[in-house]
Parts: structure tokens; C-alpha cells; sequence
């Protein structure tokens, strides 16, 4: 495309040659533009000029299109009307929108909100793919270059370029087999959970995964002068939700945690133990670049990821 001759053209002056043509006549054309019967008469000369034609004749009172003319009177029309839908902001529709969008959400959210949104998306707007990944090197710098979409993070600072919408809060609890020795106690204390290894599940994705690094469980405990015996760590979701049902294995979970997964693995839940410090709720947020805070189809992903999680507090293990 050459666009050092299309910026010595001013387009203004396809719309008054639109206006030329139909009305065909300088006067009309001027009144229907609400410009002086001078005026366009220096528009049709700027016409002439840029386009090497004299464009129209007289006959009488009326002007007769040149040959170039008429060619161009075929192909202004839809060319306008382009140019119209570009600036014109219609309301939207996410049945014909065709792209796709990446979010990345952390598998313990995923298994529960993603498959509901699929739902949605597929009956709403079928041309959508939904492109989820289950974590990011930098959040900010992956959303700001567009790598990703949408992101689910625990609540933190992050730049004044990421917009962030609380998305769901969260309190503590113990998970464990149904018939693990724990089960039958309708209040745990921390000196009972200690006697079992855990299993820690990272909550946010990494590509490695290390015993030594320390969850705010394990500095919690620290602080009061404890320590809980590790028996697996990883960022594996099944694979930790299976080692719960085959041993005697603990993990930190979420009271309103993964009902599903709950259920087909045999997981019971109990509440945090009261003498043991912990935050009441942790607090997810939905976190997007500010470059798609006005795009129509970001705004409407969005209320839709928000709706399914009001609907149903299905979210993981923290």
C-alpha cells in the first residue's frame, strides 16, 4: 500500500465528490454539505487536481460525470461505507466477533471456571477460541505485550498499566481422604495436623517446583516456632488430589474448593484450626492491560469469567 500518496490525499474530498455526483451540481452539493456554493467549487478544483481529471462537464444547469467520474461513482459507495463502519461504533455482538482470547489462570481455577465459560462462549459468541495457559513468567510484561488477554493472580502490586477487579476471596481449610484418621473431627489443632506430611500444591504455576521454597502456611508456622513434614510438592493438581485419596497426606485448601473434584476424588474438607493464625480470606483478582479496558469483547469476556464465579464459588486450592 502506498501510504505517501494516500496522505497527500485529504478524504474529506471523496465525500464531497460523493456528494458531486449525486446531487450534480456545485450549489446542491454545497447545501447538502453545509459549506458555501464557493467553497465547493474550490473542492472540485482540489479534485481535479488530485486526481488528473476534469471529473465533470456542464450541460445546462447540471453537471455530467467524465468517464473517471463514473468509474469512481461504482466504487465510492461501498468504499464510504467502509470507511463509515470503521468510525461508527455499532453495539456490539459477540456472535460475530472472530479471534481469539488468552487468559492465564492457574489450573486449581481453571478446572472449575473453564469449562462453564466454554459453555457460554460456544453458545454466545462460537468464533471466539478460548487460548487458557495455566501460568505466566511476568504478568505485566505478558499483558502488556499482548501475549495475554486476562490473567487470575492472588491480589498484589503490580504497575499502574494493569488494571485489576477483585474476583473472588477465599478462607483456609484442611483437605484429606474421607476416611483418613482426621475426618471424623469437626475441629482440628495444629499440633494434630503436624502429626501427617502435606502436600503442597503451588498455587501459582512455575516451571520448577522446590521443597524449600515456603508457602504462607509453612511461614506461619515458622513464626510460632513449627514445622510441617513435606511429602510431596508440586504443580500438579490431579496428581496431588490422587496422592490425598492413596495416603494420609494433608494439603491446604479452600473451604469453597473444587465441589467436583472434591466429590470424585473422596476429599473432605474441615475448617482452618482456630489456634493457628491465618488470614480469613485470600483475594483473587482478574487482571488485564488498560491498552483493552474500552474493547468490547474484553469488557464482555470479563462479565462473563465474573458471572460464572458469583454464580458458583467452585474455585481451588491455595
Amino acid at each position: 500500500m502506498n501510504l505517501q500518496k494516500l496522505s497527500r490525499l485529504d478524504l474529506n474530498l471523496l465525500v464531497s465528490l460523493q456528494a458531486l455526483l449525486e446531487e450534480k451540481s456545485v450549489t446542491r452539493a454545497a447545501t447538502r454539505l453545509f459549506i458555501s456554493q464557493p467553497a465547493m467549487s474550490r473542492v472540485l478544483q482540489r479534485l481535479r487536481y488530485q486526481l488528473d481529471d476534469p471529473l465533470f462537464t456542464r450541460t445546462g444547469n447540471e453537471l455530467v460525470p467524465t468517464p473517471k467520474a463514473r468509474e469512481l461513482q461504482l466504487k465510492l459507495p461501498p468504499l464510504l461505507d467502509n470507511i463509515l463502519d470503521i468510525v461508527t461504533e455499532d453495539e456490539f455482538d459477540p456472535g460475530t466477533y472472530t479471534g481469539e482470547i488468552t487468559i492465564a489462570i492457574p489450573e486449581f481455577v481453571a478446572v472449575s471456571l473453564v469449562s462453564e465459560l466454554t459453555r457460554i462462549v460456544a453458545a454466545e459468541a462460537p468464533n471466539i477460541v478460548l487460548c487458557v495457559s495455566n501460568g505466566f513468567d511476568s504478568v505485566g510484561g505478558e499483558l502488556a505485550d499482548g501475549a495475554i488477554d486476562f490473567a487470575i493472580d492472588i491480589e498484589r502490586n503490580n504497575s499502574q498499566d494493569v488494571l485489576s477487579k477483585p474476583f473472588a476471596t477465599y478462607s483456609p481449610s484442611i483437605w484429606m481422604r474421607e476416611d483418613h484418621p482426621l475426618a471424623c473431627k469437626k475441629e482440628l489443632s495444629t499440633i494434630e495436623i503436624l502429626k501427617y506430611p502435606f502436600v503442597q500444591y503451588y498455587l501459582l504455576i512455575s516451571k520448577r517446583v522446590r521443597s524449600r521454597n515456603d508457602a504462607r502456611f509453612d511461614k506461619t508456622l515458622r513464626d510460632l516456632g513449627l514445622k510441617r513434614e513435606k511429602i510431596l510438592v508440586t504443580n500438579q493438581l490431579m496428581t496431588a488430589m490422587e496422592t490425598l485419596c492413596e495416603t494420609d497426606c494433608l494439603m491446604v485448601a479452600t473451604q469453597k474448593g473444587l465441589i467436583d473434584e472434591r466429590e470424585m476424588h473422596r476429599i473432605v474438607t474441615k475448617p482452618f484450626p482456630k489456634d493457628l493464625p491465618h488470614e480469613e480470606g485470600i483475594n483473587l483478582v482478574l487482571l488485564q492491560h488498560k491498552r483493552t479496558e474500552g474493547s468490547p469483547i474484553h469488557s464482555w469476556l470479563a462479565q462473563k469469567m465474573f458471572s460464572v464465579v458469583h454464580e458458583d464459588q467452585r474455585l481451588g486450592i491455595l
